[in-house]
């Protein structure tokens, strides 16, 4: 990870979170800038993230596995390549169905 410019360049962001834990969800901040935060989860199968909300606009970008995911009061399925975009004050919840990996970019406010 180059972090001494004024930018932040990770040359291989899926082996930030290499292992699943059993019956836990990791996490990895890798970027805290002025507008973004850069996160990476990584849920165990059936591990799950229960309805919360966020003040900020937000990204889940899935990159391995498959995860049913709530947004307001809409049902998705989701499987790597899959994309979100969320607007702040959105209820959402995510339930890993099998290992999970997925990228979460918090948009906007002070987060250095």
């Amino acid at each position: 990870m180059t972090t001494e410019k004024n930018y932040v360049l990770i040359e291989d962001l899926d082996n930030l979170i290499t292992n699943f834990q059993t019956e836990s969800i990791v996490s990895r901040v890798f970027c805290k800038a002025e507008h973004l935060r850069g996160t990476l989860f990584g849920f165990d199968a059936g591990q799950e993230l229960t309805e919360h909300t966020s003040a900020f606009p937000a990204v889940l970008h899935v990159l391995e596995g498959e995860a049913e995911v709530t947004l307001g009061e809409d049902h998705h399925s989701l499987r790597a390549g899959s994309w979100v975009y969320m607007p702040p004050h959105l209820s959402h919840s995510i339930h890993a169905k099998t290992n999970l990996k997925l990228l979460l970019l918090q948009l906007g406010g002070q987060r250095a």
